[in-house]
């Protein structure tokens, strides 16, 4: 009976052992990788800064239109980081540190099942020794008792550290499990999150690049090649924008001109005609006085 009673204990604190072996091995694995996620995360944040700088550099550089867009684009962008460091700082609060914090309750739980361990061991010693003590002095009651006694002592300090044990593995696991499912509640939350407001920033970014009027830039652009034999894309506009009112009056307009003049011109050649009339009639009128 007392050897089953060792061996049940000797299984159970094997279990708790292992138990803990365990989240002390995954949980660091998934510190260190969520460390890293972090991290990268990070430097994802300061190679978008980069960008950033480097499209407000180019934009101005360019055509009015380009560089409007480029530069309102930027503007998301950045916007876009300030909420990837917010991503950044719960990350690590949330998550990570969390994590971090199992490292030192481990060792609690280590030193707990050490203590059981020493109670179990002294145990298994008095009970080998209580075997040896019946074999060298079967018939030596007083020595024999000593050696139950002492037994008895271990056995109960053993039951009690495996019971304090259990109690407290009982309550790890329970720990553990509430724990983990805080982490990835919030690790999925603040991914949400982030992506969420991502994709509104996107959104408008996307908005104000497909705002660009190539067209417009282009013919500045060509404007700028050829600027006095180029006609400006305003003045082409201007003139394709007329009302059909307005093209009507502007024709009129140039046909009553135009009959304006070629009624003066036969005025004027009217005039000519008649004083070269005149000047027939004088030199006739003298020469028949001759």
């Amino acid at each position: 009976m007392l050897r089953r009673g060792l061996d049940n204990r000797d299984t159970q604190t094997r279990q708790l052992q292992d138990a803990v072996t365990n989240v002390e091995k995954h949980f660091g694995e998934l510190c260190q990788i969520f460390a890293a996620y972090v991290r990268k995360t990070a430097r994802l944040r300061d190679k978008a800064d980069l960008l950033v700088n480097e499209i407000n550099v180019y934009a101005s550089t360019e055509t009015p239109n380009l560089k409007h867009g480029l530069k309102n684009f930027a503007d998301e962008f950045a916007k876009l980081q300030d909420y990837r460091q917010a991503e950044v700082e719960r990350l690590e609060a949330k998550v990570v540190e969390p994590l971090k914090t199992y490292g030192t309750i481990v060792k609690m739980k280590r030193e707990d099942l050490k203590a059981t361990l020493t109670a179990k061991n002294r145990e298994a010693k008095q009970f080998t020794q209580l075997e040896r003590t019946r074999q060298r002095n079967p018939s030596d009651r007083h020595i024999i008792s000593q050696a139950e006694t002492e037994l008895q002592r271990a056995t109960m300090d053993a039951t009690r550290t495996s019971r304090q044990l259990e109690e407290t593995i009982d309550n790890f696991e329970k720990q553990k499990i509430k724990d983990i499912k805080n982490i990835f509640s919030e690790f999925i939350t603040i991914e949400m999150l982030f992506h969420g407001k991502a994709l509104e920033v996107y959104t408008a970014a996307y908005q104000n690049i497909q705002k660009i009027d190539e067209e417009e830039d282009l013919e500045i652009f060509r404007s700028s090649l050829y600027p006095s034999d180029y006609p400006s894309r305003l003045d082409i506009v201007r003139a394709n924008s007329k009302s059909p009112l307005q093209r009507s009056l502007s024709a009129k307009c140039v046909s009553g001109t135009g009959q304006n003049s070629t009624n003066q011109l036969r005025k004027d050649q009217q005039e000519e005609e008649e004083e070269e009339e005149d000047v027939d009639l004088t030199e006739e009128e003298n020469f028949f006085e001759h």
